[in-house]
C-alpha cells in the first residue's frame, strides 16, 4: 500500500520540488532588480521535470569498486536542478548591465505561484481520494 501511495505521490512531488526552486530564482532576481551586473536567472519547467522524473524512474545508479570514484549524481537536490537553469533573455539592455525586467519577473512569479498552488490542490484531492477508499466510503 505505501508503495502505490509513493508511486501516486511521487509526479507531484518532484513537480512541487521543481517549481519552489524556480520561486526561489524568481525571487532571488526581483531582490536584485537594482543590483549591478545581475544577470536575471529562471529554469525550464518542462526539461528539469523530465529530467528529475528520468532520475527517479531512469537508470540504475553507477556502481563503484572504490570509495575515490567520482558519484554519478542525485536527483532530489537544488543541484539537480541546475543543468536546467539559464539566463533569461535580455529584452532592454540597462546601463547598469542587470538583466532583470520586473514586468516578466512579477508575470513569471505570479504564474509559478498559481502552478504550485494547483500541485497542492492535486495533491490534496488525490490523498482525500485515498483516505476515503481506506475508509470505505
Amino acid at each position: 500500500m505505501k508503495a502505490l501511495l509513493d508511486n501516486s505521490l511521487s509526479f507531484y512531488q518532484t513537480a512541487i520540488n521543481v517549481q519552489a526552486r524556480r520561486q526561489e530564482l524568481l525571487a532571488s532576481n526581483i531582490a536584485n532588480a537594482d543590483t549591478p551586473h545581475y544577470k536575471a536567472r529562471d529554469i525550464d519547467f518542462r526539461s528539469a521535470l523530465q529530467g528529475a522524473l528520468g532520475h527517479r524512474f531512469g537508470p540504475m545508479a553507477l556502481a563503484t569498486t572504490s570509495e575515490r570514484h567520482v558519484g554519478g549524481g542525485g536527483a532530489a537536490g537544488e543541484g539537480a536542478f541546475e543543468r536546467h537553469t539559464g539566463y533569461r533573455t535580455e529584452f532592454q539592455s540597462a546601463v547598469d548591465g542587470n538583466t532583470v525586467n520586473m514586468d516578466v519577473e512579477r508575470a513569471a512569479f505570479a504564474e509559478n505561484s498559481v502552478h504550485y498552488e494547483a500541485s497542492l490542490t492535486f495533491i490534496n484531492s488525490l490523498l482525500s481520494g485515498m483516505r476515503r477508499a481506506i475508509s470505505g466510503q
